[in-house]
């Protein structure tokens, strides 16, 4: 099965409005990882971006902050921007939007941020356009999949380098799923942009 890497333009019509590249002329990459903040992995992250000084965005749980909050607080104090992914991970597809809405919002009372991304992508055009009037609601130009057990930590690399270009915001993942990928992955795929004179930089 081929992975899309890339979303479809049929699915970035869908959702007038939202972010799913940056400036394309900008040799400029932006870094984002889904689901923590957790122990020990989010923490890696962490070392690994300020080992090589660059700047990244959380979208982080709100269940996650409230049982890691001294992780949450170090990803804000080192410099990075954080984002909204709802309080339970909530599959937007899969819950009435009052429910939805709610949770988004137990999340911002902890992120205080007008960054928002729906966990998996999934997400009713109704609950975007609900959303969409107070967040800047965030996708991506790039999915490495390193959360997919039938991925390989070689595939999610040499996909995220593959597809990745000026202005793409990519998706990595700080949870347990992702931690082998990612650790091969990350640094590699840093070191490589470094090399070719690209940026990294919050949205």
């Amino acid at each position: 099965m081929k992975l899309l890497v890339r979303p479809p333009q049929l699915l970035r019509a869908l959702y007038k409005g939202s972010l799913w590249r940056m400036d394309k002329k900008e040799p400029t990459i932006y870094l984002t990882f889904d689901d923590g903040p957790i122990p020990e992995l989010t923490e890696w992250v962490l070392d690994v971006l300020k080992e090589y000084q660059i700047k990244a965005t959380f979208f982080c749980v709100g269940d996650n902050i409230v049982k890691n909050p001294s992780i949450f607080q170090r990803i804000k104090s080192e410099g990075h921007q954080v984002g909204n992914h709802t309080f339970n991970h909530m599959k937007g597809w899969e819950v009435k939007n009052a429910m939805y809405v709610e949770n988004t919002e137990r999340c911002q009372e902890l992120t205080k941020t007008n960054l928002f991304r729906p966990p998996y992508g999934r997400i009713k055009k109704s609950q975007y356009k609900i959303l969409a009037k107070d967040y800047k609601v965030v996708f991506w130009d790039v999915l490495s999949y390193d959360y997919d057990k039938l991925t390989s930590s070689k595939k999610c690399l040499d996909n995220s380098i593959k597809y990745t270009r000026n202005g793409s915001i990519i998706v990595f993942h700080d949870n347990i799923k992702a931690q082998k990928n990612l650790k091969f992955a990350l640094p590699q795929y840093i070191e490589h942009f470094l090399k070719l004179n690209y940026k990294f930089a919050t949205l």
